[in-house]
């Protein structure tokens, strides 16, 4: 089979279906094969070839779903976050070199107005209620000369993404054809999808874990996902009762959302059992873990992945294999080793997890000091540093101790945040929390943590350090425990450790 994003949807069965919305009649593969030829046709007429590069802004949803699948077999597409203000539109438009900008019709917010400062072509794209969910067409400025009728083949770049650049900055992340065709299959084996299945996506769609997890990887199979609007835990039990899914996947936060709401909403989980549920792009706690399984009746399989391994590195396997709380799974896909965190070796114990395989990006996009630091090769084989500690057990499940660049270090001791994650959360009082390190003049960093109560619980910082204090050793108890209505968190709902006590305002010696 050839590995391009084509090849997902051309044997899958026409008239199954394949992208759903609230309110709305289903798209079947048949519609978004005939969609794909349209989008493809329109693309070539504005100018925009196969290697091009196409910008969309456009709101979590079955039109940006179809949009990023039906682009992506005719071009590069570069997704970005509808949130973003005029200078980071600015910043990421030229960054990627982005040939045109796609936008829903009649906006003309801060993404048009840098595509035009640029001088960038914005296409529009025109969707109707009373057509199935995703279908859309696009309107735009015919070129003086169409581009090459040639289409994408499996080296070519089908997805573009930035990585976050919390720290500096961020830097590009091509992903080919083969990349995203390579992940979606992974996820799919790993979950066992079939065209039976229905996944119910609330994550972002201009993020490698919606586009892959959820979208990609149920197209591969020939299943269906059905595309809330957004995340609101608020809606999600009136979205589960209308999707009917048999899965759906999230970040722990979003999770941790759901589990509050459950409780009044048992007849919805009784009426429709999920087969299994899924969560990554952070670690889930093992509390958290074993209240969705008790809660939904069902497997919660955690997996590991970043944008650079096109999302996918390691999953928990399905019954009747073990789901292990605390642990990310086995490698599930590319090859999965531990190596030295500065030599370019492969070792046994604690280290840097390092993958390898074909769903892993090429290398960063003009930045080869950047990709000096994070590939090296062993043996003939091309190995990526993902910057996550960890460990690998005897039955080859994956612990991680945390990012490197995360790890606390208080005067030489080094701390593990996840650690203190654990067992603060042990503590009847509390829902969330996010260990952090602020900076002290003295030791270099100390440990802080941010915590958010359970509804009707009170507990003080001294509380939640006494508990710590009779649970793990001095060095690693926290400072400062920081009580808030709520932590917070970056674009995708994760919970971000750096920069949070700059964000929380606490410096040197706080």
């Amino acid at each position: 089979m050839t590995a391009t994003i084509a090849a997902l949807l051309a044997d899958q069965d026409a008239s199954a279906p394949a992208i759903g919305a609230p309110g709305r009649d289903w798209l079947d593969y048949g519609g978004l094969r005939r969609l794909s030829a349209e989008v493809a046709t329109d693309l070539r007429r504005f100018g925009i070839g196969a290697g091009d590069r196409v910008a969309i802004v456009l709101p979590n949803g079955p039109e940006m779903a179809a949009a990023f699948v039906t682009i992506a077999q005719a071009a590069t597409t570069a997704p970005l976050n509808p949130a973003y203000q005029l200078a980071e539109y600015q910043f990421y438009l030229e960054d990627l070199g982005a040939k045109a900008l796609v936008v829903p019709a009649g906006q003309d917010g801060a993404a048009v107005a840098a595509a035009t400062a640029l001088g960038l072509p914005v296409l529009r794209l025109h969707s109707e209620s009373d057509q199935p969910a995703g279908w859309f067409s696009l309107s735009g400025t015919d070129a003086e000369r169409p581009a090459p009728t040639a289409q994408p083949g499996p080296e070519s770049v089908a997805l573009i993404l930035h990585t976050s650049g919390t720290t500096s900055r961020p830097k590009i992340v091509p992903l080919l054809q083969s990349n995203l065709v390579a992940s979606a299959h992974n996820i799919g084996t790993a979950l066992n999808l079939t065209a039976a299945d229905r996944c119910l996506n609330v994550m972002p769609l201009f993020h490698i874990h919606g586009l892959i997890a959820a979208l990609t990887s149920s197209l591969a199979a020939g299943a269906s996902v059905w595309c809330a609007p957004g995340f609101d835990a608020l809606k999600f039990f009136g979205w589960m009762k209308e999707a009917q899914p048999t899965w759906y996947t999230a970040v722990p936060t979003m999770h941790q959302a759901i589990l509050s709401r459950a409780a009044r909403n048992r007849d919805v989980i009784e009426a429709h059992p999920l087969r299994f549920l899924r969560s990554s792009s952070a670690s889930l706690p093992a509390q958290v873990m074993r209240e969705l399984a008790s809660t939904f009746n069902a497997p919660v399989i955690e997996a590991y992945g970043m944008t650079e391994a096109t999302h996918q590195m390691a999953s928990n396997p399905l019954p009747p294999r073990a789901q292990k709380p605390g642990s990310v799974g086995v490698a599930a896909g590319p090859l999965l080793r531990i190596a030295h965190e500065v030599e370019n070796r492969l070792i046994d114990g604690t280290g840097e997890v390092v993958i390898s395989g074909p769903n892993v990006t090429p290398g960063y996009e003009s930045n080869p000091d950047a990709n000096a630091k994070n590939f090296f090769e062993v043996d003939g084989r091309r190995w990526f540093r993902t910057g996550d500690q960890g460990a690998l057990d005897a039955e080859g499940y994956l612990s991680l101790t945390g990012r490197l660049k995360e790890i606390i270090n208080r005067g030489g001791e080094k701390i593990s945040p996840l650690e203190v994650d654990g067992i603060i959360l042990d503590h009847p009082a509390v829902q969330q929390v996010v260990a952090f390190a602020i900076p002290h003049a003295k030791l270099g960093e100390e440990v802080a943590a941010a915590v958010v109560l359970r509804e009707g619980q009170s507990a003080t910082e001294r509380d939640i350090r006494d508990f710590c204090a009779s649970r793990m050793a001095d060095f690693k108890v926290p400072r400062r425990v920081i009580i808030l209505d709520e932590i917070p968190k970056g674009a995708t709902g994760k919970l971000q450790r750096i920069g949070l006590a700059e964000k929380l305002g606490l410096g040197a010696d706080a």
